[in-house]
């Protein structure tokens, strides 16, 4: 009966109405049936090798959300459920974080505030509820100037665009709006060159208010991915990891606000999607939350961060060799899979489990059901459908810079795990001329793995029209394709992290220096004297002073020159042997910036640390080990 549904799915694809939605987003890519069967057959092999066992699974239940409860519920993860309810009042933290959001993200924390403050005023919850307008309005004139020049409701304009909003000369972070306009216009815009120095809801809105936009749209039918690029960044690229934690909390909350301003520029509905309480498995291998996994592993292995089994079972794929044609293709035989799966329940973690009588067909069948056993998707209930309505983005580009943000929205143990993954499932891409499975094949078959998810009931596999076939394994392509652009924090969300840190520091002295006024009546000439740090007149401008706690020269001044890199300055130190050292190698050590308007980064090899300077003159520069 089910392989009846899968074919009667072909039949009628030719006549799907919405054809139209994906040639628009380019996910047909010549995607026909034929290139379909894979993921048909992957979705029967599925079926097949759950048969009856899994029938007494509890499924994942979505829970409708109340009016207002999603919005209130996304106000909290982005940091901002302080402009309503009792803690109301202690805003200003929320006013230094909106201070520096763009024009469309203001107006997707606008829009979802309004939601809010309308449903409790229906309900008529006893706390103060500030009118949306009111709280921007009152940032407005707390800052007399907003951050990206304009204020939502009059369009106001700053007037000085090197002063930073409190009028100080300052180092120049650039978000506003009418920079962005003439930025765009000069940047020698290339196709493929992702722009990760301006909002990407901020391109979105310029795009659709340009003609320009019409040249964006991704064709159909050819089916090679642009190739997309970075083009190189003076001050350094920053990777997902690259940051200390209290600085991607804020990363989080901005790609948040963020991702939601690009879908509700692009008229994409985004919703994060709640998921029930379930009663899950606290030990084992299968069907076991991630966390719970990690936290048995760690106690075997210090540090893991990639639950131990998938670690092996690619590590046993892999042993083999990856040549082998209709690798993850060809299913290993489902009675023989289901017995090492309860063996490996029994024998994994005892080291009891013979690894020899894995044939390869079934570690690769093993891989794809732990993925799928896990009691939420590896893409989270949150956002698995938000990753699959990014093929209904109009652009490659937006589509791409959408998944950029979703990835550093997963959990870090989500995030990680789905990037060993798609490392691997190149890998498996780079033997295509012996293996046969090219990057559409492989997208074919993890699609279905990935995207219809148990906990979802059956309905979403029994609705998987063929368009919602082919745009998951879309999607899926661009994860593997792209995953080197995807770990990748775009700069203009660090530059507003950058410029929360540099408002808070100024906000705390400010506090500071009013305590110390009314304290004592300090002359204020006398007071700004003392405060001067020695460390402004022992090195020279044009200098910075690099410590190197673990190296056997433990400082340097060292003089910035125009082409002078972060790789430099490390290799500069590591030539300085002594004997009694443990001697660290080039890939063992990095150059960090700490402080200033940054928790702490660390920086790429190809830093140019003058421009780096310039943007963060009081950070601390210190050569160490990375944390893992």
């Amino acid at each position: 009966r089910r392989s009846g549904q899968y074919t009667m799915n072909h039949d009628h694809s030719k006549k799907i109405p919405d054809g139209a939605s994906f040639d628009r987003s380019g996910s047909q890519d010549s995607l026909d049936e034929l290139s379909m069967d894979d993921y048909w057959k992957e979705l029967e092999n599925i079926h097949e090798t759950r048969g009856n066992n899994h029938e007494e699974r509890v499924a994942l239940v979505v829970k409708e959300p109340d009016e207002g409860e999603l919005e209130e519920e996304w106000l909290k993860e982005a940091g901002l459920s302080n402009l309503f309810g009792e803690t109301s009042g202690d805003s200003l933290e929320s006013m230094v974080f909106l201070s520096t959001l763009t024009r469309t993200q203001k107006a997707a924390v606008e829009k979802r505030v309004e939601t809010v403050t309308q449903t409790m005023r229906k309900k008529n919850k006893q706390h103060q509820i500030p009118d949306v307008r009111d709280i921007f309005r009152l940032q407005n004139d707390s800052k007399g100037k907003v951050s990206d020049g304009s204020e939502p409701s009059t369009g106001r304009t700053s007037e000085n665009k090197n002063e930073t909003h409190d009028g100080t000369k300052g180092p120049k972070f650039s978000l506003g709006t009418d920079e962005q306009k003439s930025l765009l216009e000069d940047m020698p815009s290339s196709d493929t060159d992702i722009n990760l120095e301006i909002a990407f809801s901020e391109q979105a809105a310029n795009l659709k208010d340009s003609s320009i936009g019409k040249m964006y749209k991704g064709g159909g039918g050819d089916t090679l991915l642009p190739n997309f690029r970075l083009p190189k960044d003076k001050t350094g690229t920053t990777k997902i990891g690259d940051l200390a934690p209290q600085d991607m909390k804020k990363v989080y909350s901005l790609a948040l606000i963020e991702l939601t301003a690009l879908y509700d520029t692009l008229g994409t509905e985004f919703k994060q999607q709640k998921a029930v309480k379930i009663k899950t498995k606290d030990s084992g291998l299968f069907g076991v939350p991630l966390s719970i996994l990690l936290e048995q592993d760690q106690k075997k292995v210090p540090g893991t961060k990639i639950p131990l089994i998938f670690q092996k079972l690619i590590a046993q794929i892999e042993e083999t060799t990856l040549e082998t044609e209709g690798l993850l293709r060809i299913p290993g035989v489902a009675t023989r899979v289901k017995g090492l799966c309860q063996e490996l329940e029994a024998k994994f973690y005892e080291g009891t489990f013979n690894w020899e009588n894995v044939k390869q067909h079934d570690a690769a069948s093993l891989l794809k059901l732990f993925i799928r056993e896990l009691p939420q998707p590896l893409l989270t209930v949150e956002y698995l459908k938000a990753f699959q309505d990014v093929q209904n983005l109009p652009t490659r580009k937006q589509q791409l810079q959408a998944l950029n943000l979703l990835v550093i929205l997963l959990p870090e143990a989500n995030r990680d795990t789905l990037k060993v993954l798609l490392e691997f499932l190149q890998r498996v891409i780079d033997h295509r001329d012996k293996n046969k499975m090219t990057l559409k094949n492989v997208a074919m078959v993890m699609a279905p793995n990935l995207f219809t998810f148990h906990g979802f009931g059956s309905k979403t596999i029994e609705q998987s029209e063929f368009v919602m076939a082919a745009g998951t394994a879309n999607v899926m392509r661009f994860m593997i394709q792209y995953q080197k652009l995807l770990w990748t924090i775009p700069k203009f969300i660090v530059n507003q992290v950058r410029k929360q840190n540099t408002e808070r520091q100024k906000q705390k002295k400010d506090k500071a220096m009013r305590k110390l006024l009314k304290k004592m009546a300090y002359d204020r000439e006398k007071h700004e004297k003392q405060e001067k740090t020695p460390n402004d007149t022992d090195v020279p401008q044009g200098v910075i002073r690099v410590q190197a706690p673990h190296l056997s020269k433990v400082s340097m001044a060292i003089q910035l020159t125009e082409e002078l890199k972060a790789s430099d300055i490390v290799a500069r130190f590591l030539s300085q042997k002594s004997g009694n050292v443990q001697t660290l190698k080039k890939e063992e050590v990095f150059l960090y910036e700490i402080g200033g308007n940054i928790g702490e980064r660390c920086l790429d090899d190809d830093t140019y640390m003058k421009d780096l300077y310039q943007l963060n003159p009081n950070a601390e520069w210190v050569i160490k080990p990375k944390q893992s």
